[in-house]
């Protein structure tokens, strides 16, 4: 699991998002979750709430492979405009790794 796809959403009940914000990236989370075990590109690592965002993380052996299952939920979800995907082609450690922004 040598790449990432991390996507940051803006919230708009800062700092946490609200109730609603929450409940609904609960159920994105579950279909990401779906899509990617069914696809057996990778996984679905979770989400994190703070400073204004949502941040959901996802691996797998080929970001683009990745983007490319979990792409289509993005856009149907309204809450994701305005968001952005980073596609991670190697370790976070190494430091060299290629990083390829997506404007959701």
């Amino acid at each position: 699991m040598e790449h990432a796809l991390i996507v940051h959403l803006p919230l708009i009940d800062a700092p946490f998002g609200s109730g609603r914000e929450r409940e609904i990236i609960a159920g994105l989370a579950d279909e990401l979750q779906n899509a990617i075990g069914e696809s057996s590109l990778g996984e679905f690592d979770g989400e994190e709430f703070g400073g204004g965002r949502c941040v959901i993380y996802m691996y797998g052996p080929d970001a683009d492979l990745l983007f490319a299952v979990v792409e289509p939920i993005w856009r149907a979800a309204p809450l994701a405009r305005g968001g952005l995907a980073i596609k991670r082609y190697g370790k976070a450690e190494e430091g060299s790794a290629l990083e390829v922004r997506a404007y959701l």
